[in-house]
């Protein structure tokens, strides 16, 4: 599913705060165009002009919804057009980074949350919305309190969220009750023990394809949830304080070796994620691991058997006994859009922002293309199905967002893990190795940070 495509690259943002560190004002800051102070983002009275806006949102499946609300708002608005550009995932981190370092961001541009945003933070290129989004106002109140916050930075706010996703495990009904797999596992260690059970019964017991490397990075970001104490997470996440010490990341990675040689395959950095999906579609595999996001395409509406439509359901990465971590954390986090500091149309890019995130666009989004959106009340019996409901009730019960480890992090600590994870797939690596690796990148990165 190219909408989740997470791919090695993340580093190409490494190379913008350097440029717009120098081109533009302090981290944090929220200039105008000209510089002259912080900008006035309530909406004009008279709506007119060019929006620019770039999204990574191209699939077929996506691209529409996006286009349709672009429609709407200039319908509503005549005065106004919209400038949509829409682009896949890796030519989107292409293009970021050639736009960020020429100083020709568009008024509204696409982030994922963690350190990827915070780079245009640090960089001063993320226009400061909390006058218009922040817990208080009346427009940030709409929102679901966490999806916010995984665009604060230091009690401030950069990015508005676009939708809910999380990382689940999904399994064949069918599959498990033909390997007299009786329930779904609870912990790591029955999860394997399934998983033995599914290949001696002639399935793969999980489908899975990391070609690009970040599906393999969303089972460590939830297993150094569940090893690593959440303090000591944090404060390794954090680029200026980074050590990967704890032994807790070992663990994760030995337990993740232990889901690869048990549930799937060494072969698999040679497969994408969409194949593996597909194994899972056609009852080859029997679970899946997979964003809430995608939980569409497993549905008779989207495309799927009725064989897999009829008989799937879904629960987390089941957590390790006596994990160390916090067991409520869900890997997952909403993605988002941020406005260009520089912007002349700020304020006009805050509105159509909001246009977009009204209860009826956020319903929109859930009927169209099956995501969940952060707009409370947004999804209903009327524009989702059952496990989108069920998925919406549990990241509500998450302790917190285990935010992706290849956005969260710093741009070489991530690719450390990247490299190091395909390494331990293919047995071309150890785990050792991959701490060194790791432990080497974050040094660079406080360096960088200084």
């Amino acid at each position: 599913m190219k909408h989740t495509t997470r791919s090695a690259s993340v580093v190409v943002l490494g190379a913008v705060a350097a440029v717009a560190l120098a081109a533009c004002g302090a981290p944090g800051t929220s200039k105008t165009a000209s510089g002259a102070g912080p900008q006035d983002l309530t909406a004009p009275a008279e709506k007119s002009g060019t929006l620019t806006m770039v999204t990574k949102f191209a699939d077929p499946k996506y691209a529409p919804y996006f286009e349709s609300v672009a429609k709407a708002y200039e319908q509503a608005n005549p005065k106004v057009t919209v400038k949509l550009e829409q682009v896949g995932d890796q030519p989107y981190k292409d293009k970021i980074r050639i736009l960020s370092a020429s100083k020709q961001l568009p008024d509204i541009y696409f982030s994922w949350a963690g350190d990827f945003a915070n780079k245009f933070v640090r960089a001063g290129l993320a226009a400061d919305v909390t006058s218009v989004i922040g817990p208080d106002t009346e427009w940030g109140q709409t929102f679901s309190p966490a999806a916010l916050k995984a665009f604060e930075t230091k009690g401030k706010y950069f990015g508005v969220p676009i939708n809910l996703d999380a990382k689940y495990l999904a399994y064949n009904k069918a599959a498990f009750a033909k390997a007299g797999v009786n329930a779904a596992p609870s912990s790591l260690e029955d999860l394997l023990g399934a998983c033995d059970k599914l290949r001696a019964a002639g399935y793969t017991p999980i489908a899975f394809g990391n070609q690009y490397g970040w599906p393999a990075i969303h089972y460590i970001t939830q297993l150094n949830a569940y090893n690593v104490p959440s303090a000591t997470l944090a404060k390794d996440y954090d680029p200026s304080s980074g050590a990967f010490t704890d032994e807790g990341y070992a663990k994760a990675l030995d337990q993740f070796k232990s889901i690869i040689s048990r549930c799937s395959s060494k072969d698999a950095n040679g497969v994408s994620h969409e194949a593996g999906q597909a194994n899972f579609l056609s009852g080859k595999a029997a679970m899946h691991y997979l964003e809430s996001v995608e939980f569409q395409g497993l549905t008779a509406k989207g495309g799927a058997p009725k064989s897999l439509a009829d008989s799937w359901s879904f629960v987390r990465l089941p957590a390790p006994q006596g994990a160390a971590g916090d067991t409520g954390a869900l890997t997952g986090a909403p993605d988002g859009f941020m406005v260009n500091a520089q912007s002349k149309q700020a304020a006009l890019a805050v509105d159509f922002l909001k246009f977009m995130t009204n209860q009826q666009n956020a319903a929109k989004l859930t009927a169209d293309i099956g995501w969940l959106s952060p707009v409370k009340g947004s999804a209903t019996t009327a524009n989702s199905f059952p496990q989108l409901e069920e998925a919406l009730a549990d990241i509500s019960k998450a302790n917190q967002f285990a935010i992706w480890l290849d956005t969260v992090t710093n741009a070489e600590v991530a690719n450390a893990y990247l490299s190091g994870v395909e390494g331990i797939i293919d047995g071309s690596k150890t785990t050792k190795d991959v701490i060194t690796g790791v432990q080497d990148a974050a040094a660079k990165a406080r360096k960088q940070v200084g």
